[in-house]
């Protein structure tokens, strides 16, 4: 492994329970033939990533049954109801003494994402103080890198759905955007609506 590799670890954050897809796991939506949360590791995978933890929740069981998780360390977040901030706390403790200085944050729901965009974030990647989040159109959006000197901030700061947003914005004089609207499109799937970007 290079150093970037070895010193950025990605992060997937695929514990949503789909309340308002009538408590379907994100995870488990089908996107290309297979589970959504299989598509995001293939992402990661294809950008370079070769440590993915992923974070699980809701039906944790069923989605390590039905998705091809092998080379990932999986986290479950027994607290998955609390909102997306106990999952990313949840996956950075995971990653304390693993040797990685840096987490590259992808979020299950978005399949917009593809290799190119996370590619570019993680080449943002200096050193432990490094702060980097994807942009479109100059709007911050995902995925995220956040070097290791500011995850236990970051920990603190991640309550309910908010995730690092508040950590971010406090710190928005020390993180680089990194535009990737020529190559991604930063859509959620969140309701039934949105389920007609999947393929």
């Amino acid at each position: 492994m290079t150093r970037t590799e070895d010193e950025v670890a990605a992060l997937v954050l695929a514990a949503g329970g789909g309340r308002r897809l009538g408590g379907r796991p994100k995870a488990l939506l089908t996107h290309r033939g297979r589970p959504l949360i299989e598509h995001a590791v293939g992402v990661l995978r294809a950008a370079g990533c070769e440590r993915v933890h992923v974070v699980l929740g809701a039906r944790a069981g069923a989605v390590r049954k039905q998705a091809d998780l092998g080379g990932c360390v999986v986290v479950e977040n027994p607290d998955w109801e609390q909102g997306m901030g106990s999952s990313l706390r949840a996956g950075l403790d995971s990653l304390a003494g693993t040797g990685a200085r840096a987490a590259l944050v992808l979020l299950v729901d978005q399949p917009g994402i593809g290799a190119r965009a996370v590619a570019r974030v993680r080449a943002a990647y200096r050193d432990e103080g490094s702060l980097a989040s994807a942009a479109y159109d100059g709007v911050r959006g995902h995925p995220v890198l956040f070097g290791a000197a500011h995850w236990a901030g970051i920990a603190a700061s991640a309550t309910g759905d908010r995730g690092a947003r508040a950590y971010l914005k406090a710190h928005d004089d020390a993180l680089t955007l990194v535009e990737c609207g020529d190559v991604a499109q930063a859509y959620d799937i969140d309701t039934e609506a949105d389920l007609g970007h999947l393929e």
